[in-house]
């Protein structure tokens, strides 16, 4: 009776712990800032072909991103949004002109060193960057999209709880991440990934979605400020160093 609601790839049983696993993983992000969209992409790829990860992947990354731009929207620094939104009309066209040309886990071990970096070098640090040059932080990671997905960690180091503290910090991060999204599935669409199939189980993960976006935030606003900086920052290692596995194990399969 809900065949309906299933793309013909996944199971029915799949789609509903895809739709469950939603609202956790929005949860998680609308708590701490990051960390939501990888593990997504983490169970997508373990579950769906991988032609169709990244597109699927960033529809359902703009409902949880857009949510929580939404709801705390007076907390964006839109001087930061505005330029890395520009970006990503460069990145975007580009990723999607060679998005099967690079090798994925060559970036996947690029990305995770320089998180890695970013987070525990002592002391010059990529996290103060005049709003200028959010041009090139949004057309890097967009171009880096097209390939990963998840480059939320990427983004993270730069739009960071030292430089503009907690509730703009997960606000600005979830604008951003949502521009890069849209355009991204914009640039799949362009160039042939059917996602008509895929819209009914979509629509019912961003709902999901969004609920938990919204549990996210009730736990944000009560957590203090120098305890979100640490768990920003352990989250933020966590992640660099599931990429860079990622990557090994790649080389390794290769």
């Amino acid at each position: 009776m809900l065949a309906w609601l299933v793309p013909p790839e996944l199971a029915p049983l799949g789609a509903g712990f895809l739709v469950v696993f939603s609202f956790f993983t929005s949860a998680i992000t609308g708590a701490i800032g990051l960390g939501g969209g990888l593990f997504m992409l983490a169970v997508l790829a373990t579950m769906l072909p991988p032609a169709v990860v990244i597109p699927v992947h960033g529809v359902v990354q703009i409902g949880s991103n857009l949510g929580r731009a939404v709801l705390m929207r007076p907390h964006i620094d839109r001087e930061l949004f505005w330029p890395f939104a520009l970006g990503t009309l460069i990145g975007v066209p580009l990723g999607a002109m060679v998005v099967t040309e690079l090798p994925i886990d060559v970036l996947r071990l690029m990305l995770a060193c320089f998180v890695f970096w970013a987070v525990w070098a002592p002391k010059i640090k990529p996290t103060k960057l005049a709003p200028r040059w959010f041009v090139a932080v949004g057309a890097v990671t967009s171009f880096v999209t097209m390939f990963l997905g998840a480059t939320g960690p990427f983004v993270a180091v730069f739009v960071n709880p030292e430089r503009l503290g907690r509730l703009k910090t997960v606000a600005t991060h979830a604008a951003c991440m949502t521009a890069q999204h849209v355009f991204k599935v914009a640039a799949f669409t362009a160039i042939g990934f059917a996602f008509l199939p895929w819209l009914p189980l979509l629509a019912l993960m961003i709902g999901a979605g969004f609920l938990g976006t919204m549990f996210g935030r009730r736990f944000l606003d009560r957590l203090p400020e120098a305890t979100f900086q640490r768990i920003f920052k352990f989250v933020l290692t966590a992640l660099a160093l599931k990429l860079g596995y990622d990557a090994l194990m790649g080389f390794a399969g290769a």
